[in-house]
């Protein structure tokens, strides 16, 4: 039997674990998930020695980016990300770091596609967006990333106006905002300056609509939750799990 986790903080909400028991019970597998919820990431270690049945580990908020100096060797998309998803334990004990997220948001996007202009706003600047950027400049988006504080090649929400957001017909927010149970939390953007022809991506998806979708809707855009995006992800963490030690 083997075991696979989430290394996170907060993260009693998870898609994860219900995602893999459901499917390690459907397909008969005595295989299971657990949450591994740490305060700091300095408990990493005795989840490892206290888990030696442990084959994989999904990384999720706030150790995407810390958790790299823990691994032994990250895959060279991961590198180019900067950012850690996935982690695939070996019949070695080497710890390999991954990113699945860039896929799962690749495939939900192509979904969603297309529209007319390639400019891309993405919302927030942590680990969760590090994967979207790379993904939309791999389908040559040009994108403006948006924080709260001022950073060079970064614009703040202040400077948000109708210009920028007719500009930028695909919107993503990656930070955690409206998540449950805060789901009255939203992204301070000008809405007003939304349209019909707009495609908004939240990366939340519990809940399922999010503020930021309904508002975004009610201006007439088309909107996506990050459901999809969480299961092509974790399918592809499932296949880097089997694989073969190479």
């Amino acid at each position: 039997m083997a075991k696979y986790g989430l290394i996170g903080n907060n993260i009693e909400y998870s898609f994860s674990k219900t995602f893999f028991n459901s499917k390690f019970k459907k397909e008969e597998r005595s295989d299971s998930y657990e949450n591994f919820d740490i305060p700091d990431l300095s408990q990493f270690s005795e989840i490892l020695l206290n888990n030696p049945k442990l084959k994989g580990l999904n990384v999720t908020i706030p150790y995407k980016e810390s958790i790299i100096k823990c691994l032994d060797s990250i895959d060279s998309n991961a590198q180019k990300i900067g950012a850690i998803n996935t982690i695939k334990i070996t019949s070695e004990g080497k710890l390999i770091g991954y990113n699945t997220d860039y896929i799962g948001f690749k495939k939900s996007l192509n979904n969603l596609l297309p529209i007319s202009k390639k400019n891309a706003l993405v919302l927030g600047t942590g680990g969760a967006s590090k994967a979207i950027v790379y993904t939309l400049k791999s389908l040559n988006y040009k994108v403006t990333q948006v924080s709260r504080v001022k950073k060079e090649g970064i614009t703040t929400y202040a400077e948000l106006n109708k210009e920028v957001m007719i500009q930028h017909q695909l919107i993503i927010n990656c930070t955690p905002l409206g998540t449950f149970p805060n789901i009255d939390q939203y992204p301070d953007i000008p809405y007003q300056h939304i349209t019909k022809s707009h495609l908004i991506f939240d990366l939340t998806y519990n809940p399922l609509e999010t503020m930021f979708m309904k508002l975004s809707k009610e201006q007439g855009a088309r909107v996506s939750n990050g459901l999809k995006m969480l299961e092509f992800q974790a399918e592809e963490a499932w296949s880097i799990w089997e694989a073969k030690n190479i």
